[in-house]
């Protein structure tokens, strides 16, 4: 029987909402508003979606649409859905329209994000999907736990089908709407040697048994109840006259089917989004909800917001020649009145990754001296392992930072855990460090075991890892435990003899190789394991930075351990993803490079549609900054202790050159490094790259057949040619030897940059400190 007892409205407020006066003078809300945001607000009835650029007012747009709808009294507050993708989002529209129509918003019983109101619908049907309202909503560490236990009792290898990566698996298909009755019989196959979905249906079993719920089924299940009982959706079709929506690019599958099911009826949904924004693909969003909108409801009308009033009229400019390259997006154009004059887009060309955070922070500490506050600034990275070199550049010329999203660095999960094993080859007697990995990865050493180890070791005035030897002499630990100690003591001492003569990051590669801690996360099912793997090898690279482990590990004790002075501000160090939403009048976009930015795994998991997102990212990235965007690139990057020529992203050659200014600083870095980097990585990458032909690369032929320099860079051969360093050692005819491509022959000389006939790779223009005498 459909109930609504714990929904009801109360009578006082139902009295109040009688007794309203006449509906407000829409002058007092409606006014400032341009002509595009009014006919938002007023095109009350049917289908509508509110193609809201960057910067373009959408939420002032949606929150007065929501009041004109009540001060007009189209509806009762308890008759309009509003959804949000956050609770701080709610609470600011919840404000707002309080703000324009007084506490006629204290009735908006259904304004709030998808979970909270899903949650809300849930309890009071629980029974029908076996539930009772008093269920719990488990968190993401009890789901992992509930499906460690499924595993172990399906007899499975727990170490190869984790939990995490099962829950990850139920999370993509709840976020697909998809019961375990209706997962593809081929996606089980792709977790527990094909019993995927056997595993789904016992953990969702056991969750009825506990009487609980995790996130995803929130939404899950209240598709299944309007599914299968007709009359309880038509409930909620009457119920709610008008639905809101924000952030519609960023919906799920299941978030679009809950949505389309309860707007059949009036009709009367209004969505707002940005198809040129949406960038979370990787956790089930699906942009076609956005693109599609009007085919899922005829007649729908399309609202473009596309007066800006964040960025200046070169930032526009740039971010729309970029995501122009997209073939899959509903179209604008961003634009602003702002006539006056400004900067273009800044692009920088630099050397290597150190030079990058070097010039970074030389600009921000130009701005400061200007007057600026550091939290005007923000660095916006493509991945967090990006981070470490800038967070060490800020501490030593003491600018005070702040980490967004995440922990710095040195703070990171894995990055404590692989300093614990550079610290215990270093120094046996850490115990702390000891203690923290000696069972990470697992070597069968469980909690009694360690408990063992440490009342030994504290009974005898020993470290760990001396009792720890002491004990295997002993027939106290057995088993996994004892083979797996013994593997790791061997290791220590191993790795100890070998760092006394090895190149710090040679051994932190070893390390992290040996212990099968890299092997760890490669095998895990986390979705951010990728990301951690990332992180490892730029803490691999920062150690080669160093002469000996000692100094490495000494300098990171030093930067962690600094305290900043927060009197100025900080700049905001985050990741593309995080910024989403954020504006700052200056904007650092570094490391735009490929297989950076676009990055390399979402090209290759997702091909065109990972590159179209990619590239929606780039948008983003430009479009937070109000007053100045600064895009960087190396032309090297240091990986795993080698240097690799990096080539500069093909969306560098996508911004438009006429509101792009190529930053020419000769003599600044000595040997105009930097203007080398951006001519010879542009024009190498070109000339031996043949195969590389991806839309949207422009390749300017010249007459001869080569390719010329990208276009935004024509013009400065010259420059380049006449500051370049001066003469090589090794001369035309030599017979040198290169990391990447292998043995050659020197067959031209300029300055110190060659060119090589490699013997497999071919016809290549290198620097001569790439390569060595074969």
């Amino acid at each position: 029987m459909f109930t609504m007892s714990s929904d009801k409205v109360p009578l006082s407020q139902r009295a109040a909402a009688a007794a309203r006066p006449a509906p407000v003078d829409a002058a007092s809300y409606m006014e400032g508003l341009n002509d595009a945001q009014r006919d938002a607000v007023m095109t009350t009835e049917g289908p509508v979606l509110m193609l809201a650029g960057a910067g373009t007012g959408k939420t002032r747009a949606l929150t007065t649409r929501l009041a004109h709808i009540l001060a007009t009294r189209l509806a009762a507050p308890w008759q309009v859905l509003a959804v949000t993708f956050t609770n701080k989002a709610a609470r600011e529209m919840k404000e707002r329209i309080g703000h324009l129509v007084g506490d006629t918003v204290e009735g908006m019983q259904w304004l709030g994000t998808f979970h909270s109101i899903a949650a809300k619908i849930l309890r009071i049907h629980a029974e029908i999907v076996d539930l009772k309202s008093s269920f719990t909503i488990i968190d993401t560490d009890d789901q992992v736990r509930l499906c460690k236990q499924v595993i172990e009792a399906a007899g499975l290898d727990e170490k190869r089908w984790s939990g995490r990566g099962l829950a990850s698996f139920i999370d993509d298909w709840k976020n697909r709407g998809l019961t375990p009755d209706n997962v593809p019989r081929g996606e089980a196959h792709h977790f527990g040697n094909g019993k995927g979905i056997e595993l789904y249906k016992a953990y969702q079993e056991r969750l009825v048994t506990l009487n609980a719920a995790d996130f995803g089924d929130l939404l899950l299940h209240n598709i299944t109840i309007f599914q299968k009982h007709p009359d309880i959706l038509a409930k909620y079709q009457d119920r709610f006259r008008y639905m809101l929506v924000d952030e519609y690019q960023d919906t799920n599958i299941a978030q679009y089917l809950w949505l389309r099911l309860l707007a059949q009826k009036n009709k009367n949904i209004c969505v707002v989004g940005d198809d040129d924004q949406s960038i979370y693909g990787w956790r089930g969003a699906e942009v076609a909800n956005i693109l599609n909108f009007e085919k899922d409801f005829p007649g729908a009308k399309v609202i473009r917001l596309e007066r800006n009033y964040r960025s200046t009229p070169a930032i526009l400019a740039a971010a729309s020649g970029l995501i122009a390259a997209n073939r899959t997006r509903l179209g604008k154009t961003l634009w602003t009145d702002d006539d006056s004059e400004h900067e273009k887009v800044k692009l920088r060309g630099v050397w290597d990754g150190e030079e990058e955070a070097r010039t970074v922070t030389d600009d921000i500490e130009n701005e400061q001296r200007k007057g600026r506050s550091l939290s005007d600034m923000a660095v916006l990275v493509r991945a967090s392992f990006q981070m470490r070199s800038f967070e060490e550049r800020f501490n030593t010329a003491g600018i005070a930072y702040q980490v967004v999203g995440g922990p710095r660095f040195y703070e990171r999960e894995e990055t404590r855990d692989a300093l614990a094993y550079l610290r215990l080859t270093r120094n046996p007697e850490d115990d702390l460090s000891f203690l923290r990995i000696v069972n990470k990865p697992r070597r069968g050493m469980g909690d009694k075991a360690i408990q063992a180890l440490t009342v030994n070791a504290r009974k005898q005035g020993l470290s760990l890892a001396r009792a720890a030897q002491l004990l295997l002499e002993t027939d106290e630990i057995k088993g996994k435990a004892r083979t797996g100690l013994t593997r790791f003591l061997d290791g220590l001492m191993r790795w100890g003899e070998a760092a006394r003569d090895t190149r710090p990051d040679i051994i932190a590669e070893t390390i992290l190789e040996e212990s099968g801690y890299t092997e760890f996360w490669k095998s895990s099912k986390s979705p951010q394991a990728p990301s951690k793997l990332e992180n490892l090898k730029e803490l691999v690279n920062a150690a080669g930075e160093f002469d000996t482990l000692a100094g490495y590990l000494d300098h990171v004790s030093l930067v962690a351990d600094i305290n900043q002075d927060n009197s100025e501000g900080q700049v905001m160090l985050m990741t593309l993803h995080a910024a989403k939403g954020l504006e700052f009048p200056v904007v650092f976009l570094p490391g735009w490079e490929e297989e950076i930015f676009p990055s390399a795994r979402s090209l290759d998991e997702n091909g065109n549609e990972g590159l179209e997102e990619e590239r929606r990212l780039a948008y983003v990235g430009i479009t937070r900054a109000r007053e100045s965007c600064r895009i960087s690139f190396a032309a090297n990057r240091m990986v795993y202790g080698r240097w690799q020529n990096a080539m500069p992203s093909r969306f560098i050659d996508e911004l438009p050159e006429a509101h792009v200014e190529v930053v020419s600083e000769p003599g600044l870095y000595g040997n105009a490094a930097s203007e080398l980097a951006a001519y010879s990585s542009f024009n190498d990458m070109a000339e031996t790259n043949d195969t590389y032909d991806t839309p949207g690369w422009r390749r300017a032929k010249s007459a001869r057949g080569r390719t010329s320099p990208a276009p935004m860079l024509e013009g400065r051969a010259e420059l380049v040619a006449t500051s370049s360093p001066g003469s090589s050692s090794f001369r035309v005819g030599s017979r040198v030897f290169h990391q990447k491509f292998g043995y050659g022959q020197v067959v031209a000389a300029e300055g110190n940059k060659l060119e090589v006939d490699f013997e497999h790779s071919g016809h290549k223009k290198v620097i001569d400190s790439f390569l060595e005498q074969a």
